[in-house]
């Protein structure tokens, strides 16, 4: 077994060392802070792994999935998104994977929903569209009032050639349906040199025409996808500026619990902001942990110092997870180790939750 300091860059064997009932629950801090004085108070849940598109730069096209007998059951789910409540988590995004692959999503967000007001301020969603006009009534009435809709190109062939599938019909119908039933919306746009790098513009002025914010996002170089993502590598300094030669941009006071970047966009009334994990790094001032669908609890999508949730659970309850939320607080590493000509670990987005 390794000490906690030499399990710090990797997945944490310490979580397999059994631990007295409730020897932590009384003497832990509640507040989830890391050993560089960062506050915890954003948790990205995944329910799946599993997607209905196959991104290019997510993803290669024959990927493998967890068997679904791995996810963590509803009441499980429930259970530790209770509990990080407790120890200050203020908001939750559900992710996946695609979430709305998984049947029982709008059922498991109306047991979460129920933790809004009781120190939860915020439950949210990111999702590919697909499935969203026919749950989005479900998923508002559940307590989420906005989501993010991963949308890289308005073009229908591309959208096809980009996600693997020929569905930017469906979304489009989803964010109209979500819109209707009162949810706010942002767009994530992910930059792609040579592939929809001539749309910044025109998807700022759709976004504009409808009322929703825009992210766009640098790619990120996690797990194998068998395509060279640095032939597409497209900063998001550069994304920004093709906008800013069309369309003012002035600086923006708006700040939610991701790590985009705002500027407003006032002739067109949205906010326009910048993902930028590569080239202009966010780590010193991260808030955020990731959940798997299977129980892990990730420190850091582009690290692998993780402890199991999931084994805390099932050996000791509550006080289970105390113990290890006190000790992923030791570990959390203080940045990623993003270079877009690898991969920084081995597992894709949709394992970790995007």
């Amino acid at each position: 077994m390794r000490c906690l300091g030499c399990a710090r860059d990797g997945d944490l064997s310490v979580m397999n060392a059994p631990a007295a009932p409730g020897a932590l629950s009384d003497r832990h801090d509640p507040a989830l802070v890391d050993a560089f004085g960062r506050r915890i108070d954003y948790v990205r849940l995944s329910v799946t792994d599993r997607c209905d598109f196959r991104c290019r730069y997510c993803m290669g096209e024959d990927m493998r999935f967890m068997p679904r007998s791995r996810l963590m059951p509803p009441d499980m789910v429930e259970a530790v998104a209770a509990h990080m409540v407790a120890r200050g988590i203020r908001r939750i995004r559900l992710t996946g994977g695609e979430p709305l692959v998984r049947g029982d999503l709008p059922d498991l967000a109306a047991r979460l929903g129920r933790l809004l007001g009781q120190g939860l301020e915020e439950l949210t969603l990111t999702t590919n569209g697909a499935r969203l006009a026919g749950v989005a009534a479900r998923l508002a009435d559940a307590g989420i009032r906005r989501i993010n809709v991963s949308l890289d190109t308005l073009d229908p062939v591309r959208f096809a050639s980009i996600a693997r599938r020929d569905a930017l019909a469906d979304v489009l119908a989803g964010i109209a349906a979500a819109r209707a039933a009162g949810m706010r919306i942002k767009i994530n746009m992910v930059a792609l040199a040579g592939v929809n790098d001539d749309e910044f513009v025109a998807m700022a002025r759709w976004c504009g025409a409808d009322g929703h914010d825009l992210s766009i996002i640098e790619t990120m170089p996690l797990g194998d996808v068998a395509e060279d993502r640095s032939g597409r590598f497209l900063a998001a300094g550069e994304a920004r500026s093709r906008i800013a030669r069309e369309i003012e941009l002035v600086p923006s006071h708006h700040r939610t619990a991701g790590p985009s970047r705002y500027l407003d966009a006032p002739q067109l009334g949205i906010r326009i902001g910048f993902i930028s994990p590569l080239t202009e790094n966010f780590c010193a001032t991260c808030n955020r942990v990731r959940v798997t669908a299977e129980g892990r609890l990730y420190l850091c999508l582009g690290r692998d110092d993780s402890v199991d949730l999931r084994a805390a659970w099932e050996r000791d309850g509550a006080a289970g997870i105390d113990a290890a939320l006190d000790t992923a607080m030791r570990i959390k590493p203080r940045a990623h180790d993003f270079h877009i000509e690898r991969p920084a670990v081995a597992r894709h987005m949709s394992v970790t939750g995007g």
